[in-house]
């Protein structure tokens, strides 16, 4: 039984995928942003995706994991991103405007500013233009993505914020963005499938970190992105998941009960090979 695979459409999921139809992949692949990702995934309209941690917190009842994976920062993420005129302690009273891209860039902001800067974050409803509009006329605003990536080279701003550095500041530990989760529905039916996958998409991952500058002269993101940035971007990502990576999601998620995002913890559950 063929997968159908959901691929975020960001540079930062390029090495997950560059490589994965030279090792033998033959599924679908569904692009999008982790919204519509998540929605799919929810749905069982895909069977597995790089998806927002935060989605799997609100319905870990009906997803598993593959187990290693991750897309996480440990320190600067580059690409999750607060602008602003004014610094960060000080925008309590004024209104943010929100990415409506990911669910867990956001809550990682309200989290932030709850537990750390002890404000709730004041958020703009239903704006008028876009964010990277808002900002540019001195507001403030959360980008995420490719669209972070490009508004830092291009928009002049007093004060810029990477969310994963400010984690990193004050937990010492990675903050998870993204797992590789699966439907229960595909776990139960498409086993052996599954087990094929974890390996091809070990295989991809691990070709394309053993070259990254090879990698970025071959991906189209390198033409507004610059070959060296590129590289050096994946370089600050970590795709790994491993007992610190759980350290840092596990405090996410306590945190987000704490005030009141999550109604409860959620249970990690990771997929068991089918032979």
């Amino acid at each position: 039984m063929s997968l159908r695979v959901g691929h975020i459409a960001y540079a930062n999921c390029v090495p997950f995928f560059h490589h994965l139809p030279d090792v033998g992949f033959d599924g679908t692949i569904h692009r999008g942003v982790p919204l519509q990702l998540n929605a799919l995934l929810s749905e069982g309209r895909i069977d597995l995706s790089p998806s927002s941690s935060f989605e799997y917190g609100c319905n870990w009842r009906r997803y598993s994991l593959l187990p290693g994976l991750s897309i996480s920062a440990c320190g600067p993420v580059k690409s999750v991103l607060l602008f602003s005129s004014t610094p960060l302690e000080n925008l309590a009273a004024i209104p943010v405007v929100l990415t409506g891209e990911s669910a867990t860039s956001i809550n990682l902001l309200r989290l932030l500013c709850l537990e750390y800067y002890n404000f709730p974050l004041c958020e703009m409803s239903n704006p008028d233009r876009s964010v990277e509009e808002i900002i540019a006329a001195g507001g403030a605003g959360l980008l995420i993505g490719d669209r972070a990536l490009r508004a830092a080279k291009q928009l002049s701003v007093p004060y810029v914020y990477d969310l994963g550095a400010l984690w990193w500041q004050y937990t010492g530990l990675p903050f998870v963005f993204a797992l590789w989760i699966v439907h229960r529905k595909a776990a139960r039916d498409k086993k052996q499938a599954l087990t094929r996958f974890q390996h091809q998409i070990q295989t991809s991952l691990q070709r394309a970190l053993s070259d990254l500058e090879k990698l970025a002269r071959h991906s189209e993101e390198a033409s507004w992105m610059g070959t060296a940035a590129l590289a050096a971007y994946w370089r600050a990502m970590s795709y790994s998941f491993t007992d610190q990576h759980r350290q840092g999601l596990d405090l996410y998620f306590r945190l987000a009960v704490k005030h009141y995002l999550l109604k409860e913890m959620p249970c990690l559950s990771f997929l068991e090979p089918a032979f």
